[in-house]
C-alpha cells in the first residue's frame, strides 16, 4: 500500500481540507493507505472520528505524518512559518498535489524544487472534456460564484426580488456579471434564483447563448473578434476592442445595484475593468463583488482581502470564498483529487503516475529526474 498523508491546512482563512472521508474507501481500493493529520477536517466539519470510521489512519504529530509518505495532498502549498516547514518534511523523490500558482508563490515553488519534490499544480488542470471531473478551479469557482451574489446580497441595503405590498412596490435589484466563466455563471443562476434581474458582460461571445439560457441578458461588444484563446479561457483584447468595452460599461454601470467580477486571463494580472470614475457614478448604496482580487482585482479601488468604503459603495476584495463554504467545496476538491489518481491507475492500482497522460503532463510543473 502506498502512503497517502492529508495535512492539516495552516494558511490564513483556510478552512478546508484536501481529502473528505467519503473518498477513502475509494483510495484504498486503488492502493493507497490515508493518513489524516489530526484535526485536519475540523474547519469543514469532519472529525477524526469520521475518518477513522471511513478507514483512514490519524497521525497526531506532523512528522509522523510526513515519513514515508509517497503521495501528500494539500489544498494549499506547504506551509512555512518559525515554528513549522513542511517544505523540510516532505521526503525526497515523493509527490506534492495542491494548488500551487508558482508564478505568484515564486519562492514556495523553487523550495519545493530544492527538495526533489514531484509537485502536481492543479490549477493547471488541462481544459478537455475528459479531466472536468478532475478540474479544481471549475469546481471551487462555482462555489465562489455562488457564494459572491448570497454575500452582496447580504452587503446590500435593499431586497434582491419585486416585491408587490400594500404600502408599495419594490422594484427588483440589477446585477451586472462581469466574466461568463464558471464563477460567473453560478452567480447568474443564483442571482436569478433570489429574483434580481441580471446583466452580464463577457468578452467571449461564444458565452452569449450561456448566459442567456440561464435568465441573464448579456451586454455585447460589437466586433468579430471571439475574444476565446485557443484553450477556451477569455484572451487579451485589442485597445480598440477595450475602448469600446469602457464605453458600454460606463452606461451601464451607473444603472446596476450590484456588480460581481470575475475576469481573469491565465498567467497574467486580472484586467482592469471598473475605474474609479464608473465607480463614482453607481447608485448609492452598490455593492461591487471583485472575485478577482486575489489576482490585481478587476476594479481599480479592490483591496484584497478588504472592504472599501467610496462614495457611499461598497468594494469588497474577498480573500478565499470557496474555503467560506469549506464542507463542500472539500467534497468536491476531494474527488477532483480522487478522479486524478483514478486517471493514472493501470489495472485499477495506483503504482505511479502515467507520465504520458496529457492530464499527468499538464499539471507537473516539477519531476524529479531518476537517481538523483
Amino acid at each position: 500500500m502506498i502512503k497517502l498523508a492529508v495535512p492539516k491546512e495552516r494558511h490564513e482563512n483556510e478552512f478546508r481540507v484536501s481529502i473528505t472521508p467519503d473518498c477513502v474507501s475509494s483510495l484504498k481500493k486503488i492502493g493507497f493507505e490515508v493518513f489524516i493529520e489530526e484535526g485536519a477536517g475540523n474547519g469543514a466539519s469532519f472529525s477524526d472520528k469520521d475518518y477513522k470510521n471511513a478507514g483512514a489512519k490519524i497521525s497526531k504529530h506532523i512528522k509522523d505524518l510526513y515519513q514515508n509518505a509517497k503521495l501528500i495532498v494539500k489544498i494549499q502549498r506547504p506551509f512555512k512559518s518559525s515554528k513549522i516547514n513542511e517544505f523540510n518534511l516532505l521526503e525526497k523523490n515523493s509527490c506534492f498535489l495542491g494548488t500551487i500558482y508558482s508564478s505568484r508563490f515564486k519562492q514556495d515553488f523553487t523550495n519545493l524544487k530544492k527538495e526533489d519534490i514531484n509537485t502536481f499544480a492543479m490549477e493547471l488542470m488541462p481544459r478537455i472534456s475528459r479531466a472536468q471531473s478532475m478540474d479544481v478551479l471549475s469546481s471551487q469557482s462555482n462555489l465562489s460564484g455562488y457564494k459572491a451574489v448570497v454575500d452582496s446580497a447580504s452587503l446590500y441595503n435593499k431586497a434582491f426580488p419585486l416585491m408587490m405590498t400594500s404600502a408599495g412596490t419594490i422594484a427588483p435589484a440589477k446585477l451586472l456579471v462581469i466574466g461568463a466563466g464558471v464563477a460567473g455563471l453560478q452567480a447568474i443562476a443564483t442571482a436569478k434564483r433570489l429574483g434580481s434581474v441580471v446583466f452580464c458582460f463577457d468578452v467571449r461571445s461564444a458565452t452569449q447563448e450561456q448566459v442567456e439560457s440561464l435568465g441573464g441578458n448579456f451586454i455585447k461588444v460589437g466586433g468579430e473578434d471571439s475574444g476565446e484563446s485557443a484553450s477556451g479561457y477569455a484572451k487579451e483584447m485589442s485597445a480598440a476592442y477595450k475602448k469600446k468595452q469602457a464605453v458600454l460599461l460606463e452606461e451601464n454601470i451607473k444603472k446596476m445595484d450590484i456588480v460581481i467580477t470575475t475576469a481573469l486571463i491565465p498567467g497574467k494580472k486580472a484586467p482592469l475593468i471598473i475605474t474609479k470614475k464608473m465607480v463614482k457614478s453607481m447608485k448609492s448604496g452598490s455593492v461591487i463583488m471583485d472575485l478577482a482580487s486575489e489576482f490585481g482585482g478587476n476594479c481599480e479601488l479592490t483591496e484584497h482581502g478588504k472592504t472599501i468604503e467610496f462614495e457611499s459603495k461598497k468594494i469588497i476584495g474577498p480573500f478565499n470564498l470557496p474555503s467560506s463554504v469549506s464542507q463542500d467545496a472539500s467534497r468536491l476538491y476531494s474527488k477532483n483529487i480522487l478522479n486524478f489518481l483514478k486517471n493514472s491507475c493501470k489495472e485499477g492500482k495506483f503504482l505511479d503516475f502515467n507520465w504520458e497522460d496529457e492530464l499527468v503532463k499538464g499539471t507537473c510543473v516539477n519531476k524529479v529526474k531518476k537517481g538523483r
